[in-house]
């Protein structure tokens, strides 16, 4: 059972109730007054029986999305560089003293993949059910484990986490500073929330033919830049930066730009933005006082 003996066994809370649940030693996860909580295949399901219907919503519509797209397929050769270097980015922001790192939509698992072999706990987080069981198949270590639940309503007791990573997640919801307060919630004084996202999308839509409504393209409902992004989550140091030129991309300049190192190719797309300025993502991180009143 891989939850016995991690560091998080211990710190998951109900997120009807907030209470603290407790792991028996045949792997049922259960809260203090008996209730039981759906473990599948090691990972426990924390969709709330209590939904606004904007949250049952995007539940079911990303359980949907799961089933119908392969997050872990292999990306073609630009996708796969402008991909490396979002990640790099990410990867520069985590605190090296880091231990316990929460990975919120984790999709294809990569965070973890990454972070565990260098001995860090991971939990993969998705709000489906597909994505954080593939994660673990694909991370199979004693410091990864994985749990279903939603953005807003984080499994988590208070101060859990040294690290918490949302990557490509916050443009999908409909309620981004409801996560990103779940997000501060569970970091540690002095710990950091770190956010990626597209910058300055131009959100467009189509006409969906089910429903007959207007249906955001890729399912992305908010566009972000710096001012919006340092509105959320007052008296936190924010920070950010812009980079990914969005013309080296098209002119499919990653057959050379592969090669270089992230810092050399930073330099690149820097001039490269200063040409033409249209930057592709934003990295944005906030963190909290190291001693909280």
């Amino acid at each position: 059972m891989r939850w016995l003996g991690h560091p998080l066994a211990n710190r998951l809370r109900h997120p009807d109730t907030g209470e603290l649940l407790m792991w028996d030693a045949d792997g049922t996860l259960r809260t203090s007054s008996g209730e039981i909580i759906e473990v599948e295949g090691n990972v426990p399901i924390f969709l709330p029986r209590r939904l606004s219907e904007v949250e049952r919503h995007f539940a079911e519509h990303y359980q949907r999305d799961a089933e119908l797209f392969d997050y872990f397929e292999e990306r073609d050769r630009a996708t796969a560089h402008d991909e490396r270097r979002l990640r790099e980015a990410i990867l520069r922001r985590i605190p090296r003293s880091a231990q316990v790192v929460l990975d919120v939509g984790c999709g294809n698992g990569w965070l973890a993949k990454t972070l565990v072999p260098r001995g860090v706990a991971v939990c993969s987080l998705d709000a489906n059910r597909r994505n954080p069981q593939r994660s673990l198949e694909q991370t199979p270590d004693q410091h990864h484990v994985a749990v279903v639940a939603l953005s807003e309503r984080i499994p988590f007791a208070d101060a859990t986490f040294d690290c918490v990573v949302a990557s490509e997640v916050i443009e999908h919801l409909p309620e981004p500073e409801r996560a990103l307060e779940e997000m501060l919630r569970v970091v540690r004084a002095g710990g950091r929330v770190i956010v990626s996202t597209p910058y300055r999308e131009r959100i467009r839509y189509v006409l969906c033919i089910h429903c007959n409504r207007p249906t955001p393209i890729h399912a992305h409902l908010n566009s972000f830049d710096e001012h919006r992004l340092g509105q959320y989550l007052p008296g936190t140091q924010f920070g950010y930066e812009i980079f990914g030129n969005k013309a080296l991309t098209l002119l499919r300049t990653h057959v050379v730009l592969g090669i270089l190192p992230h810092w050399l190719w930073r330099a690149v797309d820097a001039l490269a933005n200063r040409i033409i300025p249209k930057p592709a993502h934003i990295v944005a991180w906030w963190q909290p006082p190291s001693v909280l009143p």
